[in-house]
Order: C-alpha cells, then structure tokens, then sequence
C-alpha cells in the first residue's frame, strides 16, 4: 500500500467532498453542515465547532482513504469506475448507518426517539439525513462518488 500517496490523494478528494457538500448547503440543496456536526461532538463554540469539524472530517477521510486503498490492492486495480462504486457505496452507508447512529453519541443533539429538550441544539439526521433537506441523500451520495473517482483516477495499485 502506498501511504503517501492515500495521504496525499485522501486530503484531495476529502478537501473535494466537504467542498461540495458546503456549496450544496450554501445553493439550498441541503441544510447538512457535516464540519459543524461533527465539531459540535467536542465544543459548544458553534465557531470553533466548524474548524473542529472540519479536522475531524479529514481524519474520517483518511480513514475511508485507506479503506479505498485496500479495495483497490485487493482487486489489483484502482480506476475511477470502482473508485466511484464503492463511493456509491460510501455514501449509502454513511446515509444509512453512519449518521443515523450520531444522536446516540453526540451530546448535543437531539433523537428522534425521545423528541427534543433545551440542552440538545441540533436535530437528528433521521433515515438517509432526510430531515436535512429532500435533496441530502442525492448530495450525500454525489459528493462520495466524487471522493471515490478522485481516488480510483489518482492512487496507483
């Protein structure tokens, strides 16, 4: 495996992916702001959330990188078709299982199973983040097929 350059390309195409979830959000597709969810988990400062957030997301990245790398050495082939399947794929779990999993760890927000009280600021994803917007899942879904091309076109078996 080639760390260096999961490293590399994992930064790029996690700097891509949050790129194009922030725009969805800013053009109305969504109202998900991954960096602020995940920063909110370690500070109450809505300000300082987001870079939190943000560092935190990257180290996700990395994490999904390697996982990507592993795929590709396994199949001895890395192309940007299997890099954006497995990005379908991806997307779909942290859709379906990855965010719906967060209110039972992050202690200010709400779970769809309790209803909300004061202390929790921010509400649950719900199934495939649908209470943040109709258009998530296609945006969730867009933005991780984009990471997988990145890294199916640039890491090298």
């Amino acid at each position: 495996m080639d760390l260096p350059s999961i490293l590399l390309w994992g930064f790029a195409a996690t700097t891509v992916l949050t790129t194009i979830l922030r725009a969805c959000q800013a053009l109305g597709l969504t109202r998900m702001d991954l960096p602020l969810i995940l920063g909110l988990i370690v500070t109450r400062d809505r300000d300082r959330a987001k870079v939190y957030g943000f560092f935190v997301h990257q180290l996700n990245g990395w994490v999904f990188s390697l996982i990507y790398a592993a795929f590709f050495e396994a199949l001895g082939l890395a192309a940007w078709w299997i890099g954006g399947a497995i990005g379908v794929v991806h997307g779909l779990f942290i859709l379906v299982v990855g965010l719906p999993v967060i209110p039972g760890l992050h202690p200010r927000m709400a779970d769809e199973s309790r209803g909300p009280v004061p202390t929790r600021e921010l509400e649950p994803p719900g199934f495939m983040a649908i209470n943040y917007g109709r258009r998530t899942p296609v945006v969730t879904i867009i933005a991780h097929f984009v990471f997988g091309i990145i890294l199916g076109v640039f890491y090298r078996v």
